[in-house]
């Protein structure tokens, strides 16, 4: 597509919409994820397919609209893997966007583009869709400042959903200041908590292993500082091994009750990955389900013990830097698991999560990330801000 030197957008993708003449955003351009409607644009989700049988959005998703109505102009609407349900940032229609900050390995997905236009510095900021660390990890991968919020707290009506229990809007920025004042806008109004009690989830470093430890430990030593120490916690005392298959089945069974009659009727064309993860979730047995919904619970009670009302958890953003473009299948999914393992725990708690660039390992970003009380966004924000800018 010209003028997409970073492939980030999607194909006739680069359309502008203006925003309102004066407002906290007045004068920065942001990037739309494609599973956002916005009034007269198409949403392709990812998939040609997808494409291909959905009307063009008469109204534009309220959180767009928020963005705009803060005087914020949409410069584009970016790429993103298929319906959302990957976290390699590689489409198998549209190709892979660029990592600017780690050339020629992937940018993390599935708001893949979302995070190659924001590190290439196409536009100032740009929104994306995190349900198992789809802003978290590219966050990570390309060295940017990447948003979880707290489930529900910014509004998903008007995109194309994947796990809604999941499912939260998040955003990407370069600096610490400016994902703060995006999040002034989209986040409900609500009081800022005050953090007091620093813990390292030590579970969450074993799994990304003593190289990325080391490269994290200069920021850790910020944190302790500034929090007059930390305490060494595990997060799951039965592993992490064990919470990964609990928010994949139920990902998974979401996923199908929502995307399953479309795809038995039209039998969409899915890339490698997302193809195999459709057929499974199409045999996935109820039992598993409701069982996996019963052990989330227990997760939620034991993340929220961890953290009480004044808590920080600390752990990386990712098990490593980006792995390369073009990766073995058997690699991808790998390093999949492994960065599961450490993004599912907000997930499953619907917890708000603050990815920070804190390294670098082999020339390469790494990220060290923030977990808060639900609620807790914009003191998550203000930490980012004050510690890492």
């Amino acid at each position: 597509m010209p003028n997409d030197p970073l492939n980030a957008f999607v194909p006739d993708g680069r359309t502008e919409v203006a925003g309102a003449a004066s407002g906290p955003l007045a004068g920065l351009r942001f990037a739309v994820k494609d599973l956002f409607h916005i009034a007269g644009l198409p949403t392709g989700a990812g998939n040609p397919d997808w494409l291909r049988t959905h009307e063009v959005p008469r109204e534009t998703a309220p959180a767009v609209q928020r963005l705009l109505d803060a005087g914020g102009r949409v410069a584009g609407k970016t790429l993103t893997d298929e319906l959302a349900w990957s976290l390699a940032g590689e489409n198998a229609h549209y190709g892979t966007p660029e990592n600017p900050q780690a050339p020629g390995r992937i940018p993390g997905g599935s708001s893949s583009g979302s995070a190659s236009a924001v590190a290439g510095r196409a536009v100032d900021f740009a929104i994306g869709t995190d349900t198992g660390g789809s802003v978290r990890l590219p966050a990570s991968y390309c060295g940017l400042y990447g948003i979880r919020p707290t489930h529900g707290a910014v509004p998903l009506d008007g995109s194309v959903p994947l796990a809604p229990s999941f499912d939260t809007v998040g955003w990407f920025a370069r600096e610490a200041a400016l994902l703060r004042r995006v999040g002034a806008v989209v986040l409900p109004p609500a009081s800022a908590p005050a953090l007091r009690r620093l813990r390292v989830a030590e579970d969450a470093f074993a799994v990304a292993g003593e190289t990325v430890r080391a490269a994290l430990t200069p920021a850790l030593e910020r944190l302790r500082e500034r929090f007059g120490g930390a305490e060494t916690v595990t997060l799951a005392p039965e592993g992490l091994d064990r919470w990964r298959p609990v928010f994949q089945t139920l990902q998974a069974a979401e996923a199908w009750a929502a995307h399953g009659a479309w795809i038995a009727a039209t039998k969409p064309t899915f890339g490698p990955g997302v193809r195999d993860r459709f057929a499974a979730a199409a045999t996935l047995d109820p039992a598993l389900a409701r069982a996996a919904a019963e052990a989330r619970e227990g997760i939620r009670r034991r993340m929220d013990a961890l953290l009480g009302t004044d808590g920080l958890i600390i752990l990386p953003s990712a098990p490593g830097i980006a792995p390369l473009r073009g990766s073995s299948g058997a690699a991808v999914d790998a390093e999949r698991g492994r960065a599961l393992a450490i993004l599912c725990p907000a997930g499953l708690a619907g917890l708000p999560q603050v990815s920070i660039p804190a390294a670098r390992l082999q020339g390469c970003p790494l990220g060290l990330s923030l977990i808060g009380p639900r609620g807790s966004d914009s003191t998550l924000l203000a930490i980012a801000e004050d510690l890492f800018a």
